[in-house]
């Protein structure tokens, strides 16, 4: 659930929403709440950590994306990068990441956090994810931990162009909210597990202002909806890793919590390899 602005709490409603409306929803709830989002969860993710979920698995141990030493002088797209705390890990293993995000407000925090050294070595570019302004072939990797695809209406474009994007044999790991997850009402404590909807219903969560206006949206893919995605853009799927919730983790994330997390899967993370030409 969002945290729009506090003087004008949005209607939460189940409808449909276009690709052009959740980008825009997306790009504004972004730019209102990184502020909050960087203040709340900037300890936790670090300023140059690569965490793929709440749970905390590290890339430094999951190496998803290869082993850490093969990073070293690869071209890597990091898409919603948010502060670009992951790209700012994978500059530190010798590599050349780019990080992209729909979010200026976001980008600005991967700048203050970059400090002086604001020209690198990070690339930072603001676009749509749906529309990567770079040429074929670009990168040997692409990654993104829980950004653009839960809030697109179309998945399927997305992946096309990070398959685009990414040369033959690229790897393209990305992690989302886990879907069973939508079953459950969002929430860390006891009440949370409970199935309070249809795990097959795919009607958009939209937050919308008294005027109608989106100003935040969700889509829900089945696992199964997400495999075929992954296929229907060119790629073969790997690895499908549901991180289990450590003993050490003790902190609540939204309706990530250890009660939710010993009990079922929070983050779905999809390991994927862009064969042929």
């Amino acid at each position: 659930m969002s945290q729009y602005a506090k003087d004008s709490e949005p209607e939460a409603t189940r409808r449909s929403a276009s690709d052009a409306e959740s980008s825009r929803a997306s790009r504004g709830w972004w730019d209102r709440n990184a502020d909050d989002y960087q203040r709340e969860h900037g300890s936790f993710l670090g300023d140059d950590r690569f965490v793929w979920g709440p749970e905390g698995l590290d890339e430094a141990d999951a190496a998803l994306l290869g082993p850490t030493a093969e990073l070293k002088g690869r071209r890597i797209l990091e898409i919603g990068a948010g502060a670009a705390q992951c790209s700012r890990w994978l500059a530190a293993q010798g590599a050349l990441p780019v990080a992209l995000d729909l979010s200026h407000r976001q980008l600005q925090h991967a700048l203050r956090i970059a400090g002086d050294d604001s020209g690198g070595p990070v690339d930072l570019v603001e676009a749509d994810a749906g529309a990567l302004p770079f040429r074929d072939g670009s990168f040997d990797l692409a990654c993104s931990a829980y950004g653009a695809l839960p809030f697109v209406a179309d998945p399927v474009q997305v992946l096309r162009e990070v398959r685009r994007v990414l040369r033959p044999g690229g790897r393209f790991v990305f992690s989302v909210t886990h879907p069973i997850r939508w079953a459950f009402p969002d929430e860390p404590g006891p009440e949370g597990l409970s199935v309070a909807a249809s795990y097959f219903d795919r009607t958009p969560y939209v937050e919308q202002d008294e005027n109608g206006r989106a100003v935040y949206v969700e889509h829900h893919r089945t696992v199964g909806d997400r495999v075929r995605d992954v296929v229907a853009a060119g790629f073969r799927l790997v690895d499908l890793v549901e991180p289990e919730w450590p003993d050490w983790n003790t902190q609540e994330w939204g309706g990530w919590s250890p009660l939710r997390g010993h009990l079922i899967p929070g983050t779905a993370i999809f390991v994927c390899t862009a064969d042929g030409a």
